[in-house]
C-alpha cells in the first residue's frame, strides 16, 4: 500500500497521536538509517500494525473496518472463494443490493477488487482492516465440525465397509471417506487449539474427544462401522503395525501447512471394544513463548531469571502429569540458547524440536535409560544438561554430580509443592550435603484455565461464600499477601474485606471455549538460601522448609492464583481445581 512519506509523517505531527518528542527522534533515526517511518515506529513499538492501518484508512479516506469479533453469514463470506480470499488477504462481509462490502489489507490493489467485480458482478466496496482480522475472519471459512461430518458421513462409508468385510485393512485405510474422516477430526482439533484427541471405541459407537485447555470435551459420536478404518489411517501415518491388535502401540507423525507445523504424538491401546487412540498435539510452529507470557511475574520471575543465569547448579520444575513442567523446561533452555554453550538433553520422548539442542530420546529397551544416557551425555562436553525426569536413584546421583562438576543441569519431579521436594530428594537416597549444595532454585506449578476477555463477567462474593472458601484458605493471610503484592495490591487497597474486591467469572461467547481462552501458570518458586540449606542438611521435613522459605518471602501457589484471580486472569474455581491436593 503505497501512501507518501509525508502524509504520514504530516498526520502523525498534527494529530498528536504519538507524543512528539518520540515522533520526532524516530523521524530523525529513520531518515539518518534510510528506513521507512511505518517500519521504523512498529520496530520502537510507538504504534501498533492496527492502528497504523486505521491511520493509513483516515490518510486514504477509506474507512477502516474491525471484524475479528463478528460473525460474517456463510452465504456472504463465500461470494470470495478461500483460496482467492487467503492469498490476497481480501474477505466479503456485507453485502446491499448490488454493493458488496470488502476488508482488505491492500486498498489499492486494483488487480485484485478487478477480477472479483467480473467473477460476482458487483459494485466492490473496499475497506482496510488489520492483520489479526483478516486471520479471525478467514477462520470462518472452516465449517462446523458436525456440519463437516454431515457431509462426509454418507453411503460413501458404507461402502469401504464391504472391503473391510474382506479384512483389507490397508485398502480401508487408503480409502477416500475414512482419510476425509480423519483429515477432518485433526483439523478441528488444530483450529481449536487442542491438546489431545481420544477416539474411544464403545460397544456401538466411537467417541471422539478434543481436550481444550486442559479440560476434555465430546467432539463427535461416529457410527461404530467407521472404526477400525481410522485405527488403520493412524496406524498407516504413524508407521505402525497394521494387523496388531492386542498390543500396544506408539509412534508419531506431523502435518504441515503455510501457517502451522503440528507434530502428533500417538498412542493406540486394546481396550474391551476394540483400540482406543489419544493424540497429543505439539505445535512445532510456535515461537516467542516467555516466561512472561506462561504467567511468572514480579518476585518470582526475577528469581527464575537470577537462577538460570548462573553457570552451574540444579533448576527443578515440579508438578503432576499436564502441568506444563516440559514447557517451563523448554522456555529457559531456548533463553539460553546461545551460540557459545552446548546444550544437550536426555528426554521421553522428545517433544520439540529446537535448533542447537542436541536430543537424545530414551529407549529403556535396549537399556538407553535416563541414567545410561546422561552418563554418556557427560562425555560430551556440554554446558546445559536438561533431564526430562528424575525417576531413580542412579539419575539422581548423577545429576546432582554432573551439578557439581561445573554444569547447569536443567529436570523435573513428581511432587506436590516446591518445599516437598528437598525431602523427596533425600527419600530417594541423595546425600543431603549435595542437594543443599547444587539445587539453586525449585518451581512447583499448576495451569489454569484464562478467563476470556471479551465475555467475562465482575461480581462479588457474599458472606456466604467468603465463609466456604474460608474453610479451604486462610483468606486473612492470602488479603495479606495481595496487599504487600506489587501486581495485585492496586487491586484490592480499598477493600476493608473480600466482599468489596472485584472478582470475575466465565460466561462464554463465540470467541471462547466455555468463557476460558487458554491457560496461565499458577506458581511457587523457592529460592535456595543460606537458612534452607541448613534445613536441608538437617533432614528437615517439607513444613519446615516451607515455612521458613515463605518467612525467606515465598508466595505459595494458591497465593500467586489469588493474584491472577483479582487481576482478572482467571476464577476462583480454576484456582480451586488446580491447587487442591
Amino acid at each position: 500500500m503505497q501512501i507518501k512519506p509525508g502524509q504520514l509523517q504530516e498526520f502523525l505531527l498534527d494529530s498528536n497521536f504519538i507524543p512528539k518528542d518520540k515522533l520526532e527522534l524516530a523521524i530523525k533515526e529513520c531518515g539518518a538509517e534510510g528506513k521507512d517511518l511505518a517500519a521504523c515506529l512498529l520496530e520502537k513499538q510507538y504504534i501498533t500494525e492496527a492502528e497504523l492501518q486505521k491511520v493509513y484508512a483516515y490518510v486514504l479516506g477509506i474507512p477502516f473496518v474491525d471484524l475479528s469479533k463478528d460473525a460474517i453469514p456463510f452465504d456472504i463470506l463465500s461470494i470470495i472463494p478461500e483460496p482467492i480470499a487467503k492469498k490476497y488477504g481480501i474477505v466479503a462481509f456485507q453485502k446491499t443490493g448490488t454493493n458488496l462490502k470488502v476488508a482488505m489489507l491492500n486498498p489499492e490493489d486494483i488487480q485484485t477488487i478487478d477480477f472479483i467485480k467480473k467473477k460476482t458482478g458487483l459494485k466492490i466496496v473496499p475497506c482496510l482492516t488489520s492483520r489479526e482480522s483478516i486471520q479471525i475472519m478467514l477462520r470462518q471459512y472452516e465449517k462446523s465440525l458436525k456440519a463437516e461430518f454431515g457431509d462426509i458421513l454418507t453411503d460413501e462409508v458404507n461402502k469401504s465397509q464391504e472391503e473391510e468385510k474382506d479384512g483389507d485393512l490397508e485398502k480401508i485405510a487408503a480409502g477416500l471417506p475414512i482419510i476425509r474422516i480423519v483429515n477432518t477430526l485433526l483439523k478441528h482439533a488444530i483450529l481449536q487449539s487442542a491438546s489431545d484427541i481420544h477416539i474411544e471405541p464403545l460397544e456401538t459407537e466411537v467417541i471422539v474427544r478434543y481436550r481444550i485447555d486442559g479440560v476434555l470435551h465430546d467432539a463427535m459420536t461416529l457410527p461404530k462401522d467407521v472404526a477400525a478404518g481410522i485405527v488403520a489411517r493412524i496406524k498407516v501415518l504413524s508407521n505402525l503395525k497394521l494387523d496388531e491388535h492386542r498390543l500396544p502401540q506408539d509412534g508419531r507423525f506431523k502435518i504441515e501447512k503455510e501457517d502451522y507445523k503440528i507434530s502428533f504424538r500417538v498412542s493406540i491401546l486394546p481396550v474391551f471394544d476394540g483400540e482406543k487412540i489419544v493424540m497429543r498435539l505439539l505445535d512445532e510452529s510456535s515461537h516467542g513463548l516467555t516466561l512472561e507470557k506462561m504467567g511468572l511475574m514480579g518476585e518470582p520471575l526475577e528469581k527464575v531469571r537470577r537462577e538460570i543465569g548462573k553457570p552451574n547448579g540444579i533448576i527443578l520444575v515440579t508438578g503432576p502429569t499436564g502441568s506444563g513442567k516440559t514447557t517451563t523446561l523448554y522456555t529457559a533452555m531456548d533463553i539460553l540458547n546461545t551460540p557459545d554453550v552446548n546444550i544437550s538433553t536426555v528426554e521421553d520422548p522428545v517433544e520439540y524440536r529446537m535448533i542447537r539442542v542436541n536430543q537424545t530420546q530414551v529407549n529403556p529397551k535396549i537399556g538407553m535409560t535416563f541414567a545410561a544416557a546422561l552418563r554418556s551425555l557427560l562425555r560430551q562436553d556440554p554446558d546445559i544438561i536438561m533431564v526430562g525426569e528424575i525417576r531413580d536413584e542412579e539419575t539422581l546421583e548423577i545429576a546432582l554430580h554432573a551439578a557439581m562438576t561445573g554444569h547447569l543441569v536443567l529436570s523435573t519431579l513428581h511432587t506436590n509443592s516446591a518445599a516437598a521436594t528437598l525431602p523427596r530428594m533425600l527419600d530417594m537416597g541423595a546425600e543431603p550435603f549435595l542437594i543443599a549444595s547444587t539445587v539453586n532454585v525449585i518451581i512447583a506449578q499448576r495451569l489454569v484455565r484464562r478467563l476470556c476477555v471479551e465475555c467475562r463477567k465482575s461480581y462479588r462474593l457474599d458472606a456466604k461464600e467468603v465463609e466456604s472458601l474460608g474453610k479451604l484458605y486462610k483468606l486473612d493471610e492470602i488479603l495479606a499477601v495481595l496487599r504487600k503484592n506489587p501486581m495485585a495490591k492496586k487491586f484490592v487497597e480499598k477493600a476493608k474485606a473480600w466482599e468489596d474486591i472485584e472478582l470475575y467469572q466465565a460466561v462464554g461467547c463465540d470467541q471462547c471455549t466455555e468463557g476460558y481462552r487458554g491457560r496461565v501458570g499458577v506458581y511457587e518458586v523457592l529460592e535456595m538460601d543460606t537458612d534452607i540449606r541448613k534445613l536441608v542438611t538437617q533432614s528437615a521435613t517439607s513444613e519446615e522448609i516451607e515455612q521458613q522459605a515463605r518467612v525467606s518471602g515465598m508466595e505459595t501457589m494458591v497465593e500467586d492464583g489469588f493474584i491472577k484471580i483479582v487481576q482478572g486472569m482467571t476464577t476462583v474455581e480454576e484456582v480451586m481445581r488446580a491447587t487442591k491436593e
